[in-house]
């Protein structure tokens, strides 16, 4: 067998057999395979697609390159979370405590992040104490008493893809929808959840930029999924604006601590709420009408604020955060406001910048040795359809002596489109679509 081969067939837009996408993976993973053939093959991909068998074929080659995180320790039923990513997404922090409540476990891998933010890692981090890096023994164990366990990703779960992953982003192939799809799945499959629930985000501020192409990618893991016997739902979901309000590491986790306590931003709380109720049922043990109602009920009555704190108490962290947020986080005590210079509606924001202006703040990596300031950010007091005055604050942001304040405001200016007709168009809708494992595409 010769990768030669295997480029050519792929070229031709024939189908690449289990073997030749093992042949290609293997090889590229011990070096046997140079980086030139590799990048040919993944081009021929872009242009030619992978059919459901190979997607599935390449999932399973790169999950199985790797280490699989066995979950069978931890008793009751356990349901995993993927979100593709946006501005102001801090959704695992405020979700896990919600579906913990319900008796559903959360056992997640989390990692740091590229881009306007940290990840999810990054923002626990925020956290007075909490520990992120856990021994095999002290997850399980969590786990198990808790019912929510968060930590840092191991750097063997499906390797494969790191490797590839890097070349696609060198090579102007990342955008490739089955290319996302196996990437995606070969690392959540790689833990052995119950069931796993994708956010897939959509629009200017998140990767796929319209709806049908969300809906493709999440019909493909979905279908991968369901080779696995996994039990899986797709949430579309929208980011043409900032996730709830605080964009920032510390801001976004007050933010998530307020959303457990029913004082969370309206979009936000409404988007965990529909998070956490899709999670609970793909468990088995409670339908998503069930779980919305007694999730209601459990933020009501604070069960779900205990439960967040005895989760951060058990990783390390101080529980009191929950009770005073504001006390125990480190928010930048320096603000500066971005101001209307007209007056008018707000049409457009371009969320992309917004997570941007974030990042030369501080709140963000442009590489991966860069270190994060969690205290910095924004908060957005303007959204999409909302009048504004001349003078009145959009935005506040939140800065240290390194921040790039001139570079954030300049983002600010261009993210935001100020029109002197009020819009009727815009949609502002938290979920545009739900798409369940059993679905025909």
């Amino acid at each position: 067998m010769r990768a030669y081969d295997i480029i050519k067939n792929k070229r031709d837009a024939k189908e690449n057999t289990r073997e030749e996408i093992e042949f290609m993976i293997k090889g590229y993973l011990e070096n046997l395979i140079p980086d030139y053939q590799v990048s040919s093959w993944l081009m021929a991909i872009f242009f030619h697609h992978l059919s459901e068998e190979e997607s599935y074929n390449l999932t399973d080659v790169m999950l199985k390159s790797g280490d699989i995180i066995d979950l069978s320790k931890i008793t009751g039923k356990k349901i995993d979370k993927h979100s593709t990513g946006g501005v102001g997404d801090k959704t695992t922090i405020a979700i896990a405590p919600m579906v913990a409540s319900l008796g559903v476990k959360i056992a997640k891998l989390s990692g740091r992040s590229l881009g306007h933010t940290g990840g999810t890692i990054d923002k626990l981090e925020s956290i007075p104490g909490f520990k992120t890096s856990l021994t095999t023994q002290e997850f399980f164990e969590i786990a198990n008493n808790v019912g929510i366990v968060v930590s840092g990703q191991t750097g063997n779960i499906a390797p494969a893809d790191k490797k590839l992953y890097s070349l696609r982003d060198s090579t102007a192939t990342v955008e490739e929808l089955s290319l996302i799809a196996s990437s995606i799945m070969s690392k959540k499959l790689a833990i052995t959840s119950d069931g796993i629930l994708l956010d897939i985000k959509v629009g200017s501020g998140a990767f796929m930029k319209n709806i049908e192409d969300a809906k493709e990618l999440g019909r493909i893991m979905l279908k991968i999924a369901e080779r696995y016997n996994k039990n899986t739902i797709a949430l579309i979901t929208n980011m043409d604006q900032p996730l709830g309000e605080n964009v920032g590491n510390a801001l976004e986790v007050m933010e998530a601590i307020d959303t457990i306590k029913g004082k969370g931003p309206k979009d936000f709380s409404e988007l965990c709420l529909e998070i956490s109720s899709h999670m609970a049922s793909l468990s088995g043990i409670i339908t998503y009408e069930e779980a919305k109602k007694k999730l209601i009920e459990n933020i009501e009555n604070g069960i779900v604020k205990e439960k967040m704190k005895e989760w951060i108490k058990a990783q390390g962290g101080k529980e009191e955060v929950v009770d005073d947020p504001s006390k125990y986080l480190n928010i930048a005590p320096k603000t500066l406001e971005f101001k209307a210079k007209e007056q008018g509606y707000i049409t457009v924001i371009d969320t992309e910048k917004i997570g941007l202006a974030s990042m030369v703040l501080g709140a963000g990596r442009q590489k991966k040795e860069d270190t994060i300031d969690k205290s910095v950010g924004l908060t957005i007091n303007k959204k999409l359809g909302d009048k504004v005055e001349v003078g009145e604050t959009i935005a506040k942001l939140f800065i240290s002596e390194k921040s790039d304040v001139d570079a954030s405001l300049k983002l600010l200016n261009e993210a935001y489109n100020i029109s002197k007709e009020r819009p009727k168009n815009i949609n502002k809708n938290v979920i545009f679509d739900v798409l369940f494992s059993d679905e025909k595409s």
